[in-house]
């Protein structure tokens, strides 16, 4: 008996999601460029959401007109997006501001996304610096707490034990105050010296984790607005360069790797002349590296091998010489 479709999984539906959404759909209810959204919140429970939007609107206008449409308007394009019941959003005003700025500002933005999408490249006053996003360490925040937590939960039920149920204490942890009492630093003992150089160590890797951004594997894009922040994965960037390099004729064996900085690209030749299919591998590297979009253009570097089996381009066929034709007249003789 099959599962039904609708029973086979669920679909969760983030705040922040919807929160970016109600953001948008403030600054669609009137003339575009009229509503700018400054701050919001969402909270989601089950199939029903609910959402708050801080709005700053055009003077003059009527401002109970206003904020209801604002608000009907969040309510519906906030449900028909997300597909969850918005019973009601509310919405404050914080401030008005004459139609002047806000037109300009309006046409400002219109100016930047039509500039981006018809690809022309946008200054770098306009769009913000690209930065690479800042990793969350998952990794070594679960292993260092996992770490604490076990050393910290192992201390403490040994001293509840001998508080609380009077039992003597544990005999490593006996020892281990033995051993600190009487070969501390000021001993000159190698374990001591190696412990709190270890613990030097792991304070500077944690430092260095905590004032670097990470996400190594992540090329920063171009950022057309401000507000806009998009990264590339570096494996998806070489599998983009290996697709383009790939539909090349003649070319095989193609290993593409992708750095911070740099790309390189090695590939095999299984026929065809070498520099003329190296011009040409190279020319369609640097086009799939411009489509990639990212914001420090990286340095590409190909390496073209012939493979064992490959077959030098069959020389050009001999031009046949063309023999004068004959008219039927007869030679003329010299001497009779």
């Amino acid at each position: 008996m099959s599962t039904p479709a609708a029973d086979r999984g669920s679909t969760t539906v983030a705040d922040r999601a919807v929160r970016r959404i109600a953001e948008r759909a403030a600054t669609e209810a009137l003339a575009p460029g009229e509503v700018r959204a400054t701050r919001s919140s969402a909270s989601v429970r089950g199939r029903r959401a609910r959402v708050a939007v801080t709005v700053t609107l055009p003077y003059p206008a009527v401002l109970d007109d206003a904020g209801e449409r604002v608000r009907s308007h969040v309510a519906d394009r906030t449900a028909r997006l997300t597909g969850l019941a918005v019973p009601s959003a509310r919405v404050r005003v914080r401030e008005l501001c004459p139609r002047s700025e806000t037109a300009a500002e309006a046409a400002t933005e219109v100016e930047a996304r039509a500039g981006a999408g018809a690809g022309e490249s946008v200054p770098e006053g306009g769009g913000g610096r690209a930065r690479r996003p800042w990793s969350q360490r998952r990794l070594p925040v679960a292993m260092l707490a996992f770490a604490a937590a076990a050393v910290c939960g192992v201390l403490l039920y040994d001293v509840l034990a001998v508080h609380a149920a009077g039992r003597p204490p544990a005999r490593w942890r006996a020892d281990l105050m033995d051993r600190l009492t009487t070969h501390g630093p000021a001993a000159g003992a190698w374990p001591g010296a190696a412990a709190a150089f270890g613990v030097l160590c792991l304070g500077v890797w944690l430092l260095v984790l905590a004032v670097t951004p990470g996400g190594r594997g992540r090329l920063p894009m171009r950022t057309p607005l401000p507000d806009v922040h998009a990264v590339l994965d570096r494996g998806a960037a070489a599998s983009l360069l290996r697709d383009a390099v790939s539909e090349l004729p003649g070319v095989t064996r193609v290993k593409v790797r992708v750095g911070r900085r740099r790309a390189r690209v090695r590939a095999g030749l299984a026929f065809g002349e070498p520099e003329a299919a190296l011009q040409t591998l190279t020319e369609a590297a640097d086009r799939a590296l411009a489509a990639c979009g990212v914001a420090r253009p990286l340095r590409l570097r190909v390496r073209l091998r012939p493979d064992p089996a490959w077959r030098a381009p069959a020389p050009a066929p001999a031009p046949i010489p063309v023999l004068p034709e004959d008219d039927g007249s007869a030679p003329e003789s010299g001497d009779r």
